[in-house]
């Protein structure tokens, strides 16, 4: 039944001289899943985000996708292979508009040779159509990203992976830093990924976001998995327990 899964990690590990950032990390995730992977800071979220998300590549371990196993080189080859990022920081850049940090290195053109040139109305009116429908209003795809506010900002991020139509989103605290309003905004903006089909691995510190977004909850604990729970079936105390350590033994989902 592998190729029933979209992604399957087995064996993962990173470790920079001798510290081991992350140690013998294994689950599977199936299409349309949300997981919340969730852990105290240097619990390794981060190290498996990159290892994921092509930044870094692991020193142990591999990463299937669909059933076949990939070499994650670079973030080009990752979202080549389906994987989109979202980080924390949202990657935009400030001096640029909305359509140009949407098509940040995939800009379209139309020409050939010396006579090509950027197309412009094209990606504008692609960008509309991705920025649709999302409960974050972006003015217009022609404006600097440096005026929007923090959850417009988060909406063109998750635009850009609704374009390109990825089938793994990895959302890096996609409310931080966010006031009550827009964070109630940017997750009703996760759920229409979420429908849309969309698998996302949702890191965060929130623990009524992991419980009332997530199928599953992943804990990671020093670098080491400790908990692979379905969300439904624990507390938001129980989670918690697991990343403190005050829970010392592995809990696996049924």
């Amino acid at each position: 039944m592998t190729n029933n899964f979209l992604l399957r990690v087995s064996n993962l590990g990173k470790s920079y001289g001798a510290v081991q950032a992350l140690q013998d990390v294994s689950f599977t995730m199936r299409p349309g899943e949300t997981i919340a992977l969730v852990g105290d800071n240097g619990a390794g979220k981060s190290t498996l985000v990159k290892l994921l998300s092509g930044v870094v590549r692991p020193t142990s371990g591999s990463i299937e996708i669909m059933g076949r196993a990939v070499d994650l080189t670079s973030p080009d080859v990752a979202r080549a292979a389906g994987i989109e990022t979202v980080y924390q920081d949202l990657g935009l850049c400030n001096n640029l508009t909305v359509a140009e940090n949407i098509f940040l290195g995939r800009e379209e053109i139309v020409g050939w040779g010396p006579f090509s040139f950027l197309a412009r109305s094209r990606m504008r009116e692609r960008s509309r159509q991705a920025l649709a429908g999302l409960s974050i209003n972006v003015p217009s795809p022609d404006q600097n990203v440096a005026g929007l506010s923090g959850g417009q900002r988060q909406a063109v991020s998750i635009a850009r992976s609704r374009l390109w139509k990825s089938n793994l989103v990895l959302l890096d605290e996609p409310t931080a830093a966010l006031g009550v309003q827009e964070t109630a905004k940017a997750m009703e903006a996760v759920r229409q990924l979420q429908k849309n089909g969309v698998a996302i691995i949702l890191i965060t510190h929130s623990m009524p976001m992991a419980k009332e977004m997530s199928d599953r909850v992943i804990v990671l604990r020093r670098g080491k998995k400790v908990g692979d729970v379905r969300t439904a079936a624990v507390s938001g105390d129980d989670i918690v327990s697991l990343i403190t350590g005050a829970r010392d033994h592995h809990i696996e989902a049924a």
